[in-house]
């Protein structure tokens, strides 16, 4: 009887799986990859045009011999490993890892883990497409390329152990520009007009917002300009200028891809993008589910891909008009805008089976698993699904030479919004009242509520608004997006509080560095057009060593040069006049993986070290005594009192020992600016040049 192999990436599927195939299949897994570069040296020899060296990993070769037994029992093999380019590279280098005979040898694909999917596979075996091998050889050797050649140069210039990476170092500088942005953002003064207006019959206020006057709208920038407004508006009748009742509609969202599955997740369920991922992973490789046996939920989680297969989006569109009404489906099917990167192979994420709706298998599942699963079947049902519209209710009210407005909108139609809602979607507080106002109403004025604002910085990126800038920007891909962050805060480049992410000390002297030597790496538009290439050489249209050949020679150069700079700006041991209590030498400052601290420069006979707290040579605003530079737990950057805990003064932004002139308070160093610390001042100057001594 004929004997088939199928090797899978991951344990966790070959139980699936094997139920599906039966008993002439063997499922096996290689536990990943098998094979890759040395790590003891680059691992491509560049006089040899740029020819990989691949070794088998550490720990890998008995899962390779007892792979080589099975391959040569079986009458034929199928690699089946995941349906991208890392996963068709793991079956090349299984493939000669095993040295598979060519006629012996299948590759077989799926988006999904289902008896379908997987028996369709079979009847659609392939040979491996070189092309997406091609693609993740490149991307593999950039990768080694920036790591093996920068990381040397980052150890050498601060000391210890740090590390470059083609994507994590534009991740790093998108981090610290929207962190400059922050710190040199001066906020601006303007005001709100609430009037809680009268209606003739009715018992509750109406609340109209200030618009301008009748030549448009205005921004009240001063309390002088508010109370002006004010004057003019006392004892001036208000009336109904014009009602405008409209209709519009809110699209339903497109299915899930990585990075909206990744954004949605982090907003609404509060998970980082790697529990995301291991999340999704173990929905697509199988779970036991009482009564089915293993079963994989969703299709494939790594796709930038927002198409649906005609057979899901036929089934949708069946369940939906069972269970909701003909009205509740969509008459057309959506497409993405703009999308220039589609590996088009993929489908969107989508549950493999509508019927398993996440209350059926709400006890089979850990809470975080239903959570994520329930997003993902809400979100895709959400997608096949009618718009949602509103009926709209606009009104202009006149006092005066100046207008104030009132909008409301009512859902008339819920249509995707039965199933998938989220914080964005109005609520319309002001509906009942407006049914009893037509034109020419008068109203009488209650109550005038004026407020004073200040603009906001620009928010702190979180994972879920890095993953969509990165996207955005075209830098990186489903695959990369989760690593790169955990690269980024196992590396304390960037720590996170309350979800946002901040630069550490050491993120900003790495992030200069690589500025100042390898503009080219950290430069966004540079990385995004190095992903286009990748997937040229994808598409079969250009040679993967022809981009290896025209990046490593510039790469190699910038190294050669920044070699030879960072050797005369090299960081030495920097005395202090800290006197080491344990043996009474004056303390060095050095770096470790949290930034600067004080040793004792008697180590390995003292091992004295205590925390490094550099003064900035202004007093403190409080108590009059030193201010120091300090870092939280997590390493991000303040400025507080050297008498803490006694005194309790701390600033996130630089304090100035220049008095404001206006109010007498302290001032904050913005950028090139000085600001007043109290908003309510609000007093901006030029910073003064530092004069050269």
């Amino acid at each position: 009887m004929a004997k088939y192999l199928v090797i899978v990436e991951s344990p966790a599927k070959v139980k699936t799986i094997q139920k599906f195939l039966g008993k002439n299949y063997e499922v096996a897994a290689s536990n990943g990859h098998v094979r890759d570069m040395p790590k003891s040296q680059l691992g491509f020899d560049a006089s040899n045009d740029y020819e990989p060296k691949y070794i088998t990993i550490r720990g890998k070769g008995d899962i390779l011999a007892k792979l080589r037994k099975e391959a040569k029992k079986a009458d034929k093999v199928y690699l089946a490993t995941d349906p991208d380019r890392e996963g068709e590279a793991i079956s090349w280098h299984l493939s000669k890892a095993l040295k598979l005979e060519e006629d012996k040898m299948h590759r077989i694909s799926f988006n999904e883990i289902t008896k379908n999917a997987v028996k369709n596979s079979l009847k659609q075996a392939r040979e491996i497409d070189m092309d997406l091998v091609n693609a993740q050889q490149a991307r593999r050797m950039l990768d080694r390329m920036v790591g093996y050649r920068i990381s040397p140069l980052l150890w050498a210039k601060v000391k210890r152990g740090l590390s470059a990476g083609r994507v994590q170092s534009v991740a790093l500088r998108i981090i610290c520009d929207r962190e400059e942005e922050i710190n040199a953002f001066i906020p601006e003064e303007y005001w709100s007009l609430e009037a809680k207006l009268a209606i003739p019959g009715e018992r509750k206020l109406l609340a109209a917002k200030f618009y301008g006057d009748q030549s448009g709208k205005r921004t009240i920038r001063s309390r002088e300009e508010m109370d002006g407004i004010l004057k003019e508006l006392k004892d001036v009748p208000y009336q109904v200028l014009d009602v405008k009742k409209g209709e519009r509609s809110k699209k339903s969202p497109l299915p899930f891809i990585t990075s909206t599955l990744q954004q949605e997740a982090s907003k609404a369920l509060n998970f980082s993008t790697q529990k995301t991922m291991r999340l999704a992973q173990q929905l697509y490789e199988g779970v036991d589910i009482k009564g089915q046996g293993t079963v994989g939920l969703i299709t494939y989680l790594r796709t930038d891909s927002v198409r649906i297969s005609e057979e899901a989006d036929q089934l949708a569109r069946e369940y939906i008009k069972e269970h909701y009404g003909e009205a509740y489906v969509s008459v057309t099917e959506q497409a993405k805008k703009g999308a220039t990167k589609i590996q088009d192979a993929h489908e969107a994420i989508r549950p493999t089976d509508l019927a398993r709706t996440p209350v059926l298998v709400k006890d089979s599942l850990s809470r975080d698993q239903f959570r994520l699963y329930q997003l993902i079947w809400n979100r895709f049902v959400a997608s096949r699904m009618s718009p949602a519209r509103y009926e709209t209710t606009s009104v202009k009210i006149g006092a005066g030479e100046y207008r104030f407005s009132v909008s409301t909108s009512k859902v008339v139609f819920d249509g995707f919004m039965s199933v998938y809602t989220s914080d964005e979607d109005e609520k319309g507080e002001n509906n009942v009242l407006l049914k009893s106002i037509g034109k020419d109403t008068e109203l009488t004025v209650k109550e005038l509520e004026e407020k004073q604002h200040f603009t906001q910085p620009p928010a702190h990126y979180t994972e879920a608004s890095l993953v969509k800038a990165l996207e955005e920007l075209g830098i990186g891909r489903p695959s990369t997006y989760a690593p790169t962050i955990t690269t980024i805060l196992a590396r304390r480049y960037v720590t996170k509080e309350n979800k946002n992410l901040y630069v550490t000390e050491l993120g900003e002297v790495v992030n200069a560095i690589m500025k100042e030597a390898f503009p080219t790496i950290v430069d966004d538009a540079f990385t995004a057009n190095m992903e286009l290439l990748l997937d040229k050489v994808e598409e079969g249209s250009v040679g993967w060593k022809t981009i290896v050949r025209n990046f490593y020679p510039d790469l190699e150069q910038a190294v050669q040069i920044a070699e030879k700079e960072l050797e005369k700006i090299k960081i030495e041991d920097e005395a202090t006049d800290v006197l080491c209590e344990v043996c009474g030498r004056n303390m060095v400052i050095k770096y470790g993986p949290h930034g600067r601290f004080l040793a004792c420069p008697g180590f390995p006979d003292c091992k004295n070290t205590k925390p490094y707290l550099e003064k900035i040579g202004v007093a403190c605003p409080k108590c009059g005594k030193e201010v120091v530079l300090k870092k939280t737990k997590k390493g991000r950057k303040y400025y507080g009192c050297e008498d803490n805990p006694d005194c309790d003064f701390m600033s996130w932004q630089k304090p100035s020992d220049q008095k404001c002139p206006q109010c007498g308070g302290y001032m904050l160093e913005k950028g090139h600016k000085l600001v007043c610390a109290s908003e309510q001042c609000g007093y901006v100057t030029e910073k003064k040049k530092e004069t050269e001594r």
